[in-house]
């Protein structure tokens, strides 16, 4: 199942913004980040593709999801500006950005080669 995130949960599980300056990773595996919004159509498209994924992935890696229209600050906080926009996060490294829906095979290939997962 596919995690939605508040700006606390955020905190405990991908970056304590409070905390720390500088990216430090809190999780434990690497993740996803979807923000999105309910009224956003290519969101609505990716959304059963992620539930996939995460299906098929299972605990080698995290899909989280955050709503911009609740979290604002947190949105803003990442400069987004176009949803959806993917934020994926290695385990270790700097995290990446994507803009836009993306195929089921894209996800694939930026789990593998940015995340290092292989299904």
């Amino acid at each position: 199942m596919v995690e939605h995130l508040t700006a606390e949960t955020f905190k405990s599980k991908v970056f304590d913004f409070d905390q720390n300056k500088d990216w430090k990773f809190e999780g434990t595996r690497p993740c996803l980040v979807d923000f999105y919004a309910d009224w956003c159509g290519p969101c609505k498209t990716v959304a059963p593709i992620l539930e996939e994924l995460k299906a098929e992935y299972g605990d080698a890696l995290d899909i989280y999801k955050i709503d911009t229209e609740s979290e604002r600050e947190l949105s803003a906080m990442f400069g987004i500006q176009s949803i959806p926009s993917l934020l994926f996060i290695p385990k270790d490294g700097q995290p990446q950005m994507a803009q836009g829906a993306m195929t089921k095979e894209s996800f694939k290939q930026a789990f593998n080669e940015v995340l290092g997962v292989k299904e």
